[in-house]
């Protein structure tokens, strides 16, 4: 009869207490999607990790197991007596989260009583800090917080599953029953970044941050065909694989994120305005005597009186007279209809979270003096990720490619924002820039005809500006006669001697154009010298003159030219 009774009359109710202490709902961790650069390289992947957790109830009842827990886990037996006896209402309590599977095996073959593990998954970023801002960063939970692991958060994200399980005392699974919901993976991410071109930009900016002691700089470099953005830096850095690094200061992406006043790189969209109007033509010549120019109570001066010269010459030269007197002969919504359709004042297409819109006010409040100054780069902000959109669509012949951070397979039509001829006369014109008798000599690249315009601003402060703080910015396009590359270097607050655009960011420009444009097998454009030993006699270089290829001084003793910046491969 007492067997009967067991098996027939009390058989629901002692298999539910037999289901209820044996039978569990156990959690299918999903793994997060893997994140490659364009060639298909990881620059995050989710590695399988083990996490610690207690039943505190049970534990409890073995308080003498609790000294050789805390010793294996390396906490305080005192504070692990406190967590565990504090929460004796809860039935699941985490001890350590993210152990190595082999650390974590140890912790559960001691055999302590109520402690479990449970499968997890960890971000890992195999590039460290190289892309650290860029890639943002996952919580503890795996969940995106910053960067593009945030914006892509829905894509890369997996869905838990769960399936139930018969367990033995010990927590250890002895039989899968039932599937309860399929785990659903991540999704894998292929981004626009080129992994080499991203390098290349950490190392030369990093190096110029270094020799210059600056407080910051970024580095953004776009494929003008396609609007892909290449590569992405900023220093300092942060490694998102060390949790300790992980403060507001430090993680933020500069290059979306802060807004700067550009200086004189922004005059060439001034220009291309006054292209476009028609008022001006490449041909127009602006007199800049006598190198001084009051607007209001303002006096506007350049360094040298330049006198009648043509628009090539004022960018060149980076005259701020001849750039305020042909802003102010324009009328105020020809130029800012043609910088918002640049993108300036805007966001971009990006979607990178937090990115800034800068500022840009309606030109109906716009006043003579703050055209003049807005003229050579002051009274608005930009993003360098915006200054370097802008530079893109110049070198595409006015027209605007959406920013992209995903890999484009397709050729990107874009939104033609400027007439042909302004992009080609502009760009051009900016060529000046990179002469001996510009003022972004040092952008050169052996080989390649580089336009592109130097920038230095006073940072602003309370009151006014400041004299003895300045921002560095070099933007440009490469190689002239067909851009495939755009890019803007920015320098904050360089301390080491120099603090010009032309000094400390155009050979960081040069380092991470040229290195670029040789990577992707792009072709020179620009005549090569021949060597010395093909050369007619008679026409070996003066020691000590300006090389007519890269305009960098020859050594008096050897004639040998310098490699004009760091990166760059030195030609005879």
């Amino acid at each position: 009869w007492r067997a009967v009774d067991l098996q027939l009359m009390d058989h629901g109710f002692l298999a539910s207490q037999g289901d209820a202490r044996y039978s569990r709902v156990a959690a299918i961790a999903a793994h997060r999607g893997t994140v490659t650069d364009r060639y298909g390289e990881p620059v995050a992947v989710s590695t399988p990790v083990d996490s610690v957790w207690v039943n505190p109830k049970e534990l409890a009842l073995a308080t003498d197991q609790l000294p050789r827990l805390a010793k294996a886990l390396k906490l305080d037996k005192n504070d692990l007596a406190r967590r565990v006896t504090s929460n004796l209402d809860r039935e699941f309590l985490y001890l350590r989260r993210h152990m190595r599977p082999a650390d974590a095996a140890r912790i559960k073959a001691l055999g302590v009583p109520g402690v479990y593990l449970v499968r997890e998954y960890r971000r890992y970023y195999p590039s460290g800090e190289v892309v650290g801002h860029l890639l943002g960063f996952t919580s503890v939970d795996d969940t995106g917080k910053e960067g593009l692991e945030l914006a892509f958060d829905h894509w890369l994200a997996g869905e838990d599953g769960a399936k139930r399980v018969i367990q033995d005392r010990y927590g250890r699974v002895v039989q899968d029953v039932e599937s309860i919901r399929p785990v659903r993976p991540g999704r894998d991410l292929t981004l626009s970044i080129d992994l080499r071109i991203q390098y290349l930009a950490y190392r030369e900016l990093k190096a110029a941050i270094r020799e210059h002691h600056a407080k910051a700089g970024s580095v953004v470099v776009l494929d003008v065909t396609t609007g892909e953005v290449l590569a992405m830096v900023n220093q300092p850095a942060y490694n998102p694989n060390d949790r300790d690094q992980l403060k507001p200061g430090g993680y933020r992406n500069r290059a979306a994120t802060d807004i700067i006043e550009p200086g004189s790189s922004i005059k060439p969209f001034v220009v291309a305005a006054a292209l476009a109007s028609g008022k001006y033509s490449d041909r127009s010549v602006i007199d800049t005597s006598p190198g001084f120019y009051k607007v209001g109570i303002k006096i506007i001066e350049d360094k040298h009186n330049l006198g009648p010269v043509d628009i090539a010459t004022i960018l060149a030269k980076s005259s701020n007279v001849g750039m305020a007197r042909i802003a102010l002969a324009l009328e105020p919504e020809q130029i800012y209809g043609t910088m918002t359709r640049l993108g300036f004042g805007q966001v971009t297409t990006s979607g990178y979270p937090g990115e800034s819109a800068g500022l840009l006010s309606h030109y109906s409040h716009w006043r003579p003096i703050g055209i003049a100054t807005m003229a050579y780069g002051y009274g608005l902000s930009v993003t360098p990720l915006q200054l370097a959109h802008a530079y893109a669509t110049i070198g595409a012949g006015g027209v605007s490619r959406p920013i992209s951070f995903l890999r484009v397979d397709q050729p990107v039509a874009g939104e033609r924002v400027l007439d042909d001829r302004v992009g080609r006369q502009l760009v051009h014109m900016l060529e000046s820039v990179i002469t001996p008798d510009g003022t972004g000599m040092r952008a050169s690249i052996p080989g390649y005809r580089v336009a592109g315009k130097t920038g230095t601003a006073w940072k602003s402060s309370a009151g006014g500006y400041s004299t003895d703080r300045y921002l560095a910015v070099f933007g440009g396009v490469a190689p002239a006669t067909n851009p495939r590359l755009a890019a803007i270097v920015t320098v904050d607050e360089p301390t080491g001697g120099k603090f010009y655009g032309g000094d400390v960011a155009a050979p960081v420009f040069s380092g991470v154009v040229g290195g670029a444009l040789r990577l992707l097998a792009v072709a020179p454009d620009a005549p090569i010298a021949p060597p010395v030993e093909d050369m007619p006699p008679g026409t070996l270089p003066t020691p000590g003159e300006p090389d007519a290829q890269s305009g960098a001084l020859r050594d008096p003793v050897t004639a040998a030219v310098p490699s004009p910046a760091p990166g760059a491969v030195a030609r005879r």
